[in-house]
């Protein structure tokens, strides 16, 4: 079985990888990734030594068709798995059009080239971002509208519509997996959960947008990225798949429980101004894959994020280069 993974250099990407690499046996994983601001070729070091000849990387771009269009030509690939996209939300506020560039236009050619070259299955991995905000109740279901409120998640949504439209239109064997907030290794330094660790170890000011109180459904990546997997080999064809963990923490509760992890006070905390459009609450009902195929997390989110924590503090090296290359 060859798998393409495009984005793997990111940091979902990357533990994906690694994860298919360690449990299971593929013949190829070929990982796609054009080395944007948040790939790094650090997170993949030690594959080649690790994994030999069932690894191999490709600089390209998605939304070139004809590079995507070659890699696919060249072998048969049992399935691509999407994870390539731009992904920080204040930059798509700020830069919408890179936004469109990879994660429309470059899904598009993923579906297309798949089609031609018959791949058997594409796996669209989006976010629970497509769905909005919620008020202080209930779960996002795979049959909540999609009502984007930043570019970056208005993009993910048009991906995702676009892969659904490709099995109705075409019969193409697609599947969307919808994931809430992920945490864990090779995090790229710019989210909640990076920042605040990086900051507090620093002992430097620890920013959280408006008054903190955004709710979020946290999953440690390597869960994530098992769901992606079973997804991939059992899920329906046509279907979206909501995976979460059921671990809803606001986020000032997140910083303040890495920062007592640390030692740190809750006085290095800075409210800063808030994000536009920034959605309050999200969680996620995953009772569908549970059900159909039997995932469920293995990482309690205390237990999952006092090691991220101790992940960071030992793996200066990586971070200290991502950083400084950007």
């Amino acid at each position: 079985m060859r798998l393409l993974v495009t984005g793997g250099c990111g940091f979902i990407g990357s533990n994906f990888i690694r994860y298919v690499l360690d449990h299971y046996q593929p013949e190829m994983v070929t990982n796609l990734d054009a080395l944007t601001y948040a790939g790094s070729l650090e997170s993949t070091a030690d594959f080649l030594p690790e994994f030999g000849d069932r690894y191999e990387f490709i600089r390209s771009d998605i939304a070139d068709f004809g590079g995507v269009d070659e890699v696919l030509s060249k072998h048969s690939y049992f399935a691509v798995v999407n994870f390539a996209a731009e992904s920080h939300v204040d930059r798509s506020i700020m830069s919408p059009e890179n936004f469109i560039h990879t994660n429309i236009v470059g899904a598009s050619n993923l579906l297309n080239a798949s089609r031609r070259h018959g791949v058997k299955r594409f796996v669209q991995v989006s976010t629970d971002e497509v769905y909005g905000s919620l008020g202080e109740t209930g779960r996002f279901t795979e049959g909540s509208p999609v009502n984007p409120s930043s570019p970056y998640s208005a993009s993910k949504a048009s991906a995702d519509l676009l892969v659904l439209a490709a099995y109705k239109t075409y019969g193409q064997d697609v599947v969307v997996t919808r994931c809430s907030n992920n945490y864990g290794p090779y995090q790229f330094p710019e989210k909640l959960v990076p920042v605040a660790i990086l900051r507090a170890l620093a002992n430097e000011a620890v920013p959280v947008y408006g008054d903190g109180l955004n709710v979020r459904d946290w999953i440690h990546v390597e869960d994530h990225c098992a769901a992606v997997f079973d997804v991939l080999m059992q899920g329906r064809a046509g279907e979206i798949y909501n995976v979460g963990a059921e671990s809803e923490r606001r986020n000032l509760d997140m910083v303040r429980a890495i920062l007592s992890h640390l030692g740190k006070s809750g006085e290095s905390i800075e409210f800063v101004a808030d994000r536009p459009g920034h959605d309050r609450r999200y969680a996620i009902d995953s009772t569908k894959i549970r059900a159909e195929i039997g995932w469920k997390p293995l990482h309690t989110l205390e237990r999952g994020l006092a090691d991220t924590i101790e992940w960071y503090r030992e793996n200066e090296p990586w971070w200290r280069e991502v950083q400084r290359s950007r």
